[in-house]
């Protein structure tokens, strides 16, 4: 069982076929899906972090969902999501992507739950799906968006904002990562710098500790890291 999705039409072509750097704009409508559900769904993706984080200010701050958008809600259905899980389970490969991924492929193949699918079905329903992501994704994640094959992939923050604030990055974009990947027989599509101005702040106070804390947490001394408020 495939989950379909139809084709974009309003932005440049797919990757790796023509390589992009899609520039939102709030009257875009791509793949059928106005710019509005993409801030919403990039909302959900800030929103998972407290929800999954269970503080209103995790460290590492990124996170994924990943949505359906051939469904007849007119936002979509959201399939799964992660945030990263890195100090809590100490497997250094637990981005928020890698998580959101993880997630999805049990939840697509429970044989309780909604979809039911083999390993094979699943593996070939992520070809329908989005993922949206609140930061750029590191070589590792980009590689495994491609490698699962996913129709589109959205992020907001860009990697080179999170370098200029401190955050250790190996310095591969995503749009290199989707030009290296030309072999592969999928294509997905980029589309960048959603909501970013959103987005960003989530990581500019880890390493400026003169930046406010997100709502609900303070740093307990000039210098401090933040903490949620006691």
């Amino acid at each position: 069982m495939r989950l379909s999705i139809l084709s974009i039409s309003n932005l440049s072509g797919f990757f790796p076929t023509t390589l992009t750097n899609p520039i939102p704009d709030s009257s875009l409508t791509t793949n059928g899906v106005p710019f509005s559900t993409r801030a919403y769904w990039m909302r959900q993706a800030n929103k998972a972090l407290v929800e999954l984080s269970l503080s209103p200010c995790p460290f590492s701050a990124f996170s994924a969902v990943i949505v359906n958008h051939t469904n007849t809600d007119e936002l979509g259905d959201l399939v799964c999501m992660g945030v990263n899980q890195r100090l809590q389970t100490g497997n250094p490969a637990m981005h928020g992507e890698i998580t959101a991924i993880t997630n999805c492929t049990a939840i697509l193949t429970d044989p309780a739950g909604r979809f039911r699918l083999t390993p094979s079905q699943a593996q070939a329903a992520f070809a329908d799906l989005t993922l949206y992501t609140n930061a750029e994704s590191c070589t590792m994640c980009a590689s495994a968006i491609r490698w699962a094959g996913f129709k589109e992939y959205v992020y907001g923050t860009s990697i080179d904002t999170l370098a200029q604030k401190g955050w250790a990055q190996i310095n591969i974009s995503s749009s290199e990562v989707f030009k290296a990947s030309f072999d592969l027989p999928s294509r997905t599509r980029l589309i960048g710098g959603v909501l970013a101005n959103e987005t960003d702040p989530y990581f500019l106070w880890q390493y400026d500790r003169s930046y406010p804390c997100p709502g609900g947490c303070a740093r307990a001394e000039k210098g401090a890291s933040c903490r949620i408020a006691m």
